[in-house]
């Protein structure tokens, strides 16, 4: 019995010399719409869908393939008796290759004003279901989905005069996740029109973009997936320029240190190792901030991952390659720079726009046996209505680098405690179970820079023991949400020793 190849699809890479190898080797081919006129004029003979199903197109097009005879001819088990003579008594022949790809709906989505009918008319229905039925019934058709696959599944037919079920179940598995994906776009493109927040259902979809060696551990298998949506300026939309491929620890690292630095609208350098900030420092230019970051935390900085809001200049870089460097993150690389650190080979360099503070809408966050979601922390400094409890307000000298203190402490681990002093961080006391604790470890890192410098707390302080350290190790600025109980009691304890206290209202817990 001849063997039929229904072959429907959008994207049309490969398809004629995949259908060209088809009829060589005995298929017939049914086809409908723009399909079937590109297999017409490569010379191949080609059914009509409407020849097979005795109805026309309709609908513009809305109805093509969903008939008995083209879903009968897919879905029969060819050998259960009864469908057979189902095939038989209504004269459906079967379908042993369907070869499909969907409408563009995410491209048409992502262009630039592109309209809710737009976006309707490009929700494939047929094609879906063609899919579906045929993965369903894998067992003796074959779904193929992607191009990159005609090769495999042409081979098998040449050599073994069939498919292998071993492939057909890939190809099947394939064409679920290509369908699923394709109704996830769908359903949150639906659900974002209705403005509802959190569903009862969550919808989402990502694509492959890097298989890692190993996870956080060498015995953890991991991989990258990126949003199917990504934007621009973020890490997973990045280019690297040079360097071994990204591990898993890398990525998250670049991403916390991509965060904080576009905190900032001067020339800014971050350095982060294990998601925290070891060092950020701001200056005139991009070496300027660099060098504050280095003197910021020199030991820990060691094997970190940079990040600018600059390009990378050469002088900058020379000072870069005098170090040991994981990576680093800026808009651009000079020439005359990428000569200088491309001399390292293992160095990653990478490359993101800067122009934006790109934050997602909703942060995800896996637990065992489930998800939590929630709205990224987007509060910037200018969102804040600052209050001035104390009896003295901060200077303006204090106040840039409350600023800059705040605005790192959002990125720090809770509980978290940020010093800062001329335009650089000194002290970062990062994840204690207490507030006091983190106080303590960010004095015992600044030594004698925490004399005359400010401090940055994400949270309220519960006691006033917090403020006493900080007095004993001579800051005399503090910023912090306010909102406790006993805020007074650090009020006078602040007024006590003279330190300037500004309440912002917003917590910037990080867990």
């Amino acid at each position: 019995m001849t063997k039929r190849a229904l072959i429907s699809v959008f994207d049309k890479t490969g398809m004629i010399p995949f259908a060209k190898g088809l009829v060589d080797i005995g298929f017939e081919l049914i086809s409908t719409g723009g399909t079937k006129r590109a297999l017409e004029e490569a010379g191949l003979p080609v059914v009509s869908v409407s020849e097979i199903t005795e109805f026309p197109e309709m609908l513009d097009g809305r109805v093509k393939t969903l008939h008995p005879k083209i879903h009968g001819g897919i879905l029969a088990i060819r050998d259960n008796e009864s469908h057979v003579r189902d095939l038989e008594t209504n004269a459906i022949v079967p379908i042993d290759l369907v070869v499909c790809n969907l409408y563009p709906f995410k491209e048409t989505i992502a262009k630039p004003g592109a309209t809710f009918s737009d976006a309707i008319e490009n929700i494939d229905i047929g094609g879906p279901s063609m899919i579906r039925s045929a993965a369903k019934n894998h067992a003796f058709v074959t779904v193929v989905t992607d191009p990159a696959d005609y090769e495999a599944v042409l081979n098998e037919l040449k050599t073994l005069g069939e498919t292998s079920l071993s492939l057909r179940q890939k190809l099947a598995a394939k064409a679920f996740r290509l369908s699923a994906a394709y109704d996830a776009l769908i359903a949150d493109y639906l659900t974002k029109q209705t403005g509802e927040r959190f569903p009862e259902r969550l919808t989402k979809t990502f694509d492959l973009h890097q298989a890692l060696r190993y996870g956080e551990n060498p015995h953890q298998e991991a991989a990258f997936y990126r949003d199917v949506f990504v934007e621009t300026g973020t890490l997973a939309a990045s280019e690297q320029l040079h360097g071994k491929a990204l591990s898993f620890n890398n990525i998250r690292d670049a991403d916390s240190a991509l965060r904080i630095i576009k905190e900032f609208d001067q020339p800014a350098v971050c350095a982060v190792k294990h998601m925290n900030p070891c060092g950020v420092g701001l200056g005139e230019t991009v070496e300027e901030a660099y060098i504050k970051a280095y003197e910021a935390d020199p030991v820990s900085i060691f094997g970190g991952i940079i990040a600018a809001n600059r390009p990378i200049d050469e002088a900058t870089a020379r000072r870069m390659s005098e170090l040991f460097l994981e990576i680093i993150i800026a808009p651009a690389f000079s020439k005359e720079a990428l000569a200088i650190l491309t001399r390292k080979k293992n160095i990653r360099l990478l490359t993101v726009p800067m122009e934006e503070n790109v934050c997602r809408r909703h942060s995800l966050t896996s637990v065992a046996g489930g998800l939590l979601i929630q709205d990224e922390d987007a509060f910037c400094f200018g969102d804040a209505e600052l209050t001035y409890p104390t009896k003295r307000r901060p200077t303006e000298a204090e106040m840039r680098d409350l600023i800059l203190a705040w605005q790192v402490v959002k990125h720090v681990k809770s509980n978290a405690i940020v010093l800062a002093k001329e335009d650089r961080t000194v002290g970062i006391g990062a994840g204690q179970m207490n507030r006091v604790g983190s106080v303590r470890i960010a004095v015992e890192q600044a030594g004698d820079e925490a004399r005359g410098a400010v401090m940055a707390s994400d949270a309220f302080f519960p006691m006033p023991d917090s403020v006493e350290e900080a007095a004993k190790a001579g800051i005399t600025a503090i910023i912090q949400p306010g909102g406790s109980i006993r805020d007074q009691d650090s009020i006078e304890k602040a007024d006590q020793y003279g330190i300037a206290m500004v309440f912002t209202g917003i917590r910037h817990f990080k867990h």
